[in-house]
């Protein structure tokens, strides 16, 4: 057929092979799957469409780049994780009717959700929520999705006492296209996309753990229960999973500090660690060696307080910017802050001096005290705390200095984690945070 004589609703579906398919009119992604062969009908769990990834039923109307997604594809796997914490969710919902749902992403190695409720889960309700969700697996219940008016959403998750949900679908741009997912009984807010039914999650999840977490996380707003979960594409590779898990908690920190008698933690200083003579003879012996390496590369170490008056925190920004993760004081009618950083220390010793652009760069390092308030849940032993030493650097060099001097930080870094055995790094660069100080027009430079 030429292109003349295609009808007018005809769509070419483009595979990821190159090769073309030409359909009378629209087609689901599973009716697609379908045409080509029943194995990947069966295997099939979304569809990506030009990049976007959509449910199987959702109709493809025009020509497009089409490929469909199995569970051997990471999306695959991504995708079976968001919708357990659906299922979770739904079991929830079942067991306890009058909880609330907020939110459940999928995350690396599984899924969480947070629900709001008056009294902490305990480890038998997590019994209970799995043994719930492997019901809902079995019933097989069809997922489908739904395009709301916002308003009506907003109102029918009100009246279903869903009040955290009404919240977000407020502060959604007013361009958001609303989409709800029903399986079951179950309705959630959600952009999508799901599988094609809950039967298609499988048997190889696990709840994990209980914590508590702030809605949104922000310690002002209440605190939620998050439940925790792992789930993967079959047995084997949760078994293997699990295996780690183990192995990693016989090398934990935690483990390790106290049966080794280096350090402990307690709750009359929650974050803070109490370091016993043999774990401070460690960390002597690391400070040493890193204020070596320092001097070889001709950085200057100084000294800075600890406890600074509230104007230069306003002056630096980060009074507007971090206040909220800043411990204060106040005394003679003047408020005070715990450094969490040293960033305004250095500048302060900087301007103390005129500096000839001749003298430059000047490397400036402190083993700083600093201070953060993190919120409970977040804390981690030795790798998520509220008082901590920073081993910190601030290079002060002209423009055309900043290249070489990057490079050269860079090569000193690589070469400490060298020394520890550390040869396999990744680095994720932050180019320009949500969160920041100072104006767009010098981060454009």
């Amino acid at each position: 057929m030429s292109q003349t004589e295609i009808p007018a609703s005809a769509v070419a579906i483009t595979l990821p092979d190159g090769s073309v398919r030409n359909y009378d009119g629209p087609l689901s992604g599973a009716d697609l799957a379908a045409d080509i062969g029943p194995g990947l009908a069966k295997a099939a769990l979304v569809v990506r469409v030009n990049g976007e990834l959509w449910d199987l039923s959702r109709a493809i109307k025009a020509d497009a780049q089409v490929a469909i997604v199995t569970n051997k594809d990471e999306e695959g796997l991504e995708l079976l994780r968001h919708d357990a914490a659906h299922v979770m969710a739904e079991a929830v919902k079942e067991l306890y009717p009058e909880d609330q749902v907020t939110i459940g992403p999928a995350i690396e190695d599984g899924f969480f959700y947070d629900f709001a409720r008056p009294e902490p889960f305990t480890p038998d309700d997590l019994e209970k929520i799995e043994a719930r969700m492997r019901e809902i697996v079995t019933r097989d219940e069809e997922i489908t999705r739904e395009v709301w008016d916002r308003d009506k959403a907003i109102e029918w998750f009100k009246s279903q006492g869903e009040h955290y949900k009404a919240e977000i679908i407020e502060g959604l741009p007013d361009t958001e296209v609303i989409t709800l997912y029903r399986q079951g009984n179950f309705v959630d807010l959600c952009r999508g996309p799901h599988l094609p039914s809950t039967g298609k999650l499988g048997s190889s999840f696990k709840l994990m753990k209980l914590a508590g977490a702030y809605w949104r996380g922000d310690h002002r707003n209440e605190m939620l229960q998050r439940i925790y979960g792992t789930a993967w594409r079959n047995d084997k590779e949760l078994k293997a999973y699990l295996t780690r898990l183990e192995e990693a908690e016989k090398r934990d920190h935690r483990r390790l500090g106290k049966e080794m008698d280096l350090f402990h933690f307690q709750e009359e200083a929650a974050g803070m660690a109490f370091w016993h003579p043999k774990g401070w003879v460690f960390y002597r012996l690391l400070e040493t060696y890193v204020r070596m390496r320092l001097d070889r590369a001709g950085y200057v170490e100084v000294k800075t307080p600890q406890l600074v008056d509230r104007t230069l925190w306003e002056q630096s920004g980060h009074w507007e910017k971090f206040r909220e993760y800043m411990y204060t004081t106040e005394f003679e009618d003047r408020v005070f802050a715990l450094k969490p950083m040293n960033c305004p220390g250095h500048v302060q010793i900087f301007r103390q001096k005129l500096t000839s652009y001749r003298e430059l760069p000047l490397r400036m390092a402190e083993f700083g005290s600093c201070h953060r308030y993190e919120p409970s849940g977040a804390l981690h032993g030795l790798m998520r705390v509220r008082g901590f030493v920073q081993d910190d650097a601030h290079i002060f060099c002209t423009e055309d200095q900043i290249t070489s001097e990057t490079e050269r930080f860079c090569e000193l870094l690589l070469d400490i984690y060298k020394d520890f055995g550390f040869d396999d790094v990744k680095i994720k660069f932050a180019d320009r945070p949500e969160v920041r100080a100072g104006e767009d027009a010098v981060w454009d430079r």
